[in-house]
């Protein structure tokens, strides 16, 4: 019993240790065996075996208790009662460093677990982060330059807007002029009809005239 006792303490000694010092993949290893350990029947196993030890415990520190009381009634303790008292210490001991131990190895898994979960979720975290900056950069790059591009349509509308002014001047500069040549020939036209009717007159007195003179020339 106190051979496998001290076996067992030594393998919980090496397994604390793997915990606390990462030597390589050992530690990996262990967490991932404590974890395997930990599910399925694992958990009812170790339960029962801890509940075990607590009994074989309480049984031992009894028998301690009682070799004393008898060692005090009769003043002294005999040999074997001394080798007993001191094998049930012994045992007690032990037992008490096992329970601790594992309680204390059951304890580091758990928080070890705990901090891989926090690592793996700040990595993801710095990922995304780092993500976000990415896209923010990209997002200002893509600003810039949509701002350029509205600066230049802003002076392209500009330039459009002072093109079709100026349009809009020559435009009204050859309604002008349209008006101007308009009113002329109609001018021209008014002036052709006075031409004619003055000519007509003068036609008709030509006539009149020669009229005249032949009947003159008659006489």
């Amino acid at each position: 019993m106190i051979q496998l006792l001290f076996f067992v303490l030594f393998i919980e000694g090496a397994l604390a240790f793997l915990l606390l010092v990462k030597i390589g993949p050992l530690r990996d290893l262990v967490i991932k065996s404590l974890h395997q350990l930990k599910t399925g029947k694992g958990p009812a196993t170790v339960k029962t075996i801890a509940g075990t030890m607590s009994v074989i415990l309480l049984s031992s520190l009894m028998s301690i208790v009682k070799i004393q009381n008898k060692g005090a009634k009769l003043g002294t303790m005999s040999p074997m009662d001394q080798v007993l008292w001191r094998t049930h210490l012994l045992e007690a001991s032990l037992m008490g460093f096992t329970l601790f131990l594992g309680f204390i190895i059951d304890r580091m898994h758990h928080y070890l677990q705990k901090l891989i979960i926090l690592r793996s979720n700040a990595g993801a975290s710095k990922d995304e982060v780092e993500r976000l900056w990415k896209e923010r950069s990209e997002f200002k790059e893509k600003e810039e330059k949509t701002s350029k591009e509205v600066k230049l349509m802003q002076e392209e509308i500009l330039k459009l807007s002072e093109s079709l002014k100026k349009l809009r001047s020559e435009s009204e500069e050859k309604d002008k002029m349209v008006e101007t040549a308009e009113a002329h020939v109609v001018a021209l036209q008014k002036q052709s009809a006075d031409l004619l009717l003055e000519y007509d007159r003068l036609l008709e007195e030509n006539q009149t005239l020669q009229s005249i003179s032949l009947g003159g020339h008659w006489t």
